[in-house]
C-alpha cells in the first residue's frame, strides 16, 4: 500500500490543489516500512493525481480538496480521505490501525479568495474547509 499526504512543514496541508509537496509512505502488513517527502512542481488538480498515480499511490489524505478536484484521484483509483489535519505521521498511523478521521464529505468553498495568501481552514476570515 502507497499512502501520500498533502505536506508541508510535517503538517497535513489544506488545500490539495495547491499542496507543493506529499509525503508518500509505503505500508505492508499495516505497518509504514518507509517514507520521502517528494515536490510536486505546482502541479494541479488533474496533474497532482496523475504524479500520485505514477508513484503507485493508492491512498490520499489530505485537508480541504474542492469537488472537481475530487474527482481526479477517483479516476486514478486513488482512495481519499480528505477534512484531515495534524501532523502526517500521525494520520498515516491512524489510517493504517483504522482510527483516522476523516470527513466522506469534505470540500473547500471559498475559491474565490486564493490570491489573498489565505491557508484554507487556518484564517478567520469567514469561509471553511469542511
Amino acid at each position: 500500500m502507497k499512502i501520500a499526504v498533502t505536506y508541508e512543514n510535517g503538517q497535513i496541508f489544506q488545500h490539495f490543489g495547491h499542496t507543493e509537496q506529499f509525503k508518500i509512505y509505503t505500508a505492508e502488513d499495516g505497518k509504514i516500512i518507509s517514507s520521502e517527502v517528494i515536490d510536486t512542481n505546482g502541479s494541479g488538480h488533474g496533474a497532482l493525481a496523475g504524479l500520485l498515480s505514477s508513484l503507485g499511490v493508492d491512498t490520499l489524505i489530505c485537508g480541504g480538496i474542492g469537488g472537481g478536484a475530487q474527482m481526479a484521484p477517483a479516476k486514478a483509483g486513488i482512495k481519499l480521505y480528505g477534512g484531515v489535519s495534524g501532523l502526517c505521521d500521525t494520520a498515516a498511523n491512524a489510517l493504517l490501525d483504522g482510527t483516522l478521521g476523516f470527513n466522506p464529505d469534505v470540500k473547500c468553498d471559498h475559491h474565490g479568495h486564493h490570491g489573498e495568501g489565505h491557508t484554507c481552514g487556518e484564517h478567520g476570515c469567514g469561509h471553511n474547509c469542511h
